[in-house]
């Protein structure tokens, strides 16, 4: 009891991640070490907010934290690693970016990135449905996800007609539509199901083209 004793009243990080489940674009994770001089009203997981509840939280956030930090990892790490390990590099990262070291993690889930080789010396704890229950980890869950829709936002003038935008890049039926009508971008996932499938069928149809003497 003692030795939670220490830490909880230290610096305790919470790491959360969006962008596991889309199709498109980045994992994105956060840390946040919260001040608690400085208390934040209407934190909650970020999925159980509205994008305008969002908005408002993570800038008070970002100026009343002790520090936080953002850690991506890109569609080609996720192809090669898996999206799994690809969310515990991004996790890795904003642990590393952090400002100020954290004598313990609180993270998001059932499993914790391995920091053996970081120097940062803390200690580790996973935690299921932290993003409702820990308000570090809140925190950390709505700086990751309004980082992360702000970007698919600005990516989406880069890559016209996937509407990311709109979604962000999770799988919609709209989004399943425009990608039955165009070559996946460079921010599609190609070890993703729907992806790889779409892909696969369009190269049978240009090997069927090929042997009947079709194409250009």
């Amino acid at each position: 009891m003692r030795g939670v004793e220490r830490w909880d009243l230290a610096r305790v990080a919470g790491v959360d991640e969006a962008g596991r489940g889309p199709l498109a674009g980045p994992v994105v994770a956060a840390a946040v070490i919260l001040d608690r001089r400085r208390r934040i009203r209407g934190l909650a997981d970020s999925k159980a907010l509205t994008p305008a509840e969002r908005a408002r939280l993570a800038p008070i956030i970002r100026s009343r934290a002790l520090a936080w930090a953002i850690g991506c990892a890109d569609r080609d790490e996720i192809d090669c690693l898996n999206i799994f390990q690809a969310t515990m590099l991004a996790m890795r990262r904003a642990l590393l970016a952090l400002p100020i070291a954290p004598t313990h993690v609180r993270i998001d889930g059932n499993r914790c990135p391995c920091v053996a080789d970081l120097p940062l010396g803390c200690t580790l704890e996973a935690i299921v449905a932290g993003d409702a229950r820990i308000a570090a980890i809140s925190a950390a869950s709505i700086l990751a996800k309004t980082y992360r829709d702000a970007m698919m936002q600005t990516l989406d003038a880069c890559y016209p007609g996937f509407e990311l935008a709109r979604h962000k890049g999770y799988c919609t039926p709209a989004h399943l539509q425009a990608l039955r009508g165009r070559t996946p971008s460079p921010l599609h996932r190609r070890s993703f199901a729907p992806v790889r499938c779409l892909n696969e069928e369009d190269e049978d149809d240009d090997t069927l083209l090929a042997a009947l003497g079709g194409g250009d």
